[in-house]
């Protein structure tokens, strides 16, 4: 549990409570974007970032993760609520929360790191352009179809039906779309060094409110009730049945899964954004199971850990847990007593927030990389896993990309076994590796690692590694950075090819 002697000392209180305002002003429009973009009523999301905050605040195993809901589980989410109805949320995500609880009490945390990464940024990517293609319709105040591609298809007919001389109700939506980009990525790009905290969503939401407010437009407005505890949903008649319900177990499994992977290779960015202490894999995903567990009562969004929020607490110098704690209690705060507030809000202007969210999430720069430094075959996995997202869904997308990670240990197929010896002398301690390093391999290798102390330099002996795939290549490469970057001596002997990069 939260030591709060700790946290509420006065060498980190100030510096948490300025990250938390900053985290809070970034969350508040992604909250209530996500849950439109997953065909939610916007309180349910705000509702989540509540319960991510204040609840796996206090129990997270990562010191600086922001917790809440995630654009990466939003597709599934529009899925499941189109086909089952809202009412299938929560039992879902009860079960969904339960499965992650036992996963980390039962220490699985590791095995979530070994997804490849191509994998889960294609999953990402995906996800991003879906996001794209439906939140583009809710620019002009229509409802996003129920499949990406058709989405895609309708693009083309929204912008040709578009009457400049003749505003109507999706003209004027539109422009305040178009206007509320436009002043998030102009803000984004020329803020002065001294407001480099006020996020862009924010100043895009503020910017697209006010025209519609004080130009009397009359477009969608977010709809929230005037009471939070209105947004709560608690389990009614039915609930159990519809958890052991066969159709949707599955989707609890996938919901799990992703909200996991996601979970923990975001807490391994946020690690990498800091000196302080490192993520305890397992009591997050137990944190992450109980948040999960208390959104599937309340009816709300599921939860992952979430970069964006998580890289701006980091960034506003946020020292201990009790930033994100902070800004779930003030996202209840500005719920309870500002409702009306958040019923001005055009819902065009947040389909303009998601739609730069959602292609920020399809960034190419990461299939680059992989293809530089690793070669075709994860760039396919990439695109393989890219693709299937937008063409079928998304649990059928990951599992095709998770298919054809395998193909990259074939190789080693007849020595997968990786030896790991820790050897000490006096002024030096060595790690020599023997056998293959592959995703398999990866749990063991990384626990090794991490618990590796740091009172003197450390040599990393690679010449007896037979071969090496790309998941594992990447956790290595960002172990060394994250040594090095420390000051810490790391030497590296016979590095192969794909670690040469790092070589000093």
């Amino acid at each position: 549990m939260i030591n709060l002697q700790s946290l509420f000392s006065g060498k980190t209180l100030a510096r948490d409570a300025t990250a938390s305002i900053v985290v809070f002003l970034v969350a508040m429009p992604l909250c209530m974007g996500i849950a439109v973009a997953s065909g939610v009523p916007p309180e349910k999301g705000l509702v989540t970032g509540i319960i991510g905050g204040i609840v796996v605040g206090m129990l997270a195993g990562s010191p600086l993760q922001v917790s809440g809901p995630a654009a990466g589980l939003a597709v599934i989410v529009f899925e499941l609520v189109r086909e089952h109805g809202i009412a299938a949320l929560g039992p879902i995500l009860v079960m969904a929360g339960i499965l992650q609880f036992i996963a980390g009490v039962m220490k699985l945390g590791g095995w979530f790191r070994a997804i490849s990464p191509a994998v889960v940024h294609g999953m990402l990517a995906g996800i991003g352009a879906l996001i794209v293609l439906g939140q583009f319709h809710v620019l002009f105040d229509a409802k996003p179809l129920s499949h990406g591609l058709d989405n895609l298809a309708a693009m083309p007919g929204r912008l040709l039906g578009l009457e400049p001389t003749n505003a109507t109700v999706t003209e004027i939506a539109f422009l305040i779309g178009l206007i509320t980009i436009a002043a998030m990525l102009t803000w984004e790009k020329f803020r002065p060094a001294s407001m480099k905290l006020v996020p862009g969503a924010l100043v895009g939401v503020v910017t697209g409110t006010l025209v519609a407010y004080f130009g009397g437009l009359e477009v969608l407005r977010v709809s929230v009730p005037a009471s939070i505890v209105a947004a709560v949903d608690v389990p009614g008649q039915g609930f159990l049945a519809q958890m052991l319900s066969p159709s949707l177990i599955a989707t609890g499994f996938a919901i799990a899964f992703i909200a996991s992977a996601e979970t923990l290779l975001s807490a391994a960015a946020v690690d990498r954004m800091h000196d302080g202490p490192r993520t305890d894999y397992n009591k997050e995903l137990r944190a992450q199971g109980v948040g999960n567990l208390l959104c599937g009562f309340a009816g709300a969004l599921p939860m992952t850990g979430v970069i964006v929020r998580s890289s701006a607490n980091v960034q506003a110098g946020a020292q201990t847990r009790l930033s994100a704690i902070l800004h779930g209690i003030w996202i209840l705060g500005f719920v309870a007593l500002l409702p009306w507030l958040l019923r001005e809000i055009p819902m065009a202007a947040l389909g303009g927030i998601l739609v730069v969210t959602g292609w920020r999430l399809v960034g190419l720069s990461h299939v680059r990389h992989l293809f530089h430094n690793y070669g075709a075959l994860p760039a396919a996995i990439w695109v393989a896993t890219f693709a299937t997202v937008i063409a079928t869904d998304l649990l059928t997308g990951v599992l095709v990309g998770i298919g054809l990670s395998a193909l990259e240990i074939l190789p080693q197929i007849n020595k997968l076994r990786l030896r790991v010896d820790v050897s000490e002398q006096d002024d030096l301690r060595e790690i020599a590796l023997a056998g293959a390093a592959t995703f398999l391999s990866l749990p063991k290798l990384s626990k090794v690692l991490d618990e590796t102390p740091t009172d003197r330099p450390l040599r990393l002996d690679l010449r007896r590694m037979s071969g090496i795939d790309h998941t594992c290549a990447e956790m290595l490469a960002d172990w060394l950075q994250r040594r090095r970057s420390a000051g810490l001596q790391v030497e590296l002997a016979g590095a192969p090819h794909k670690l040469r990069r790092l070589e000093v």
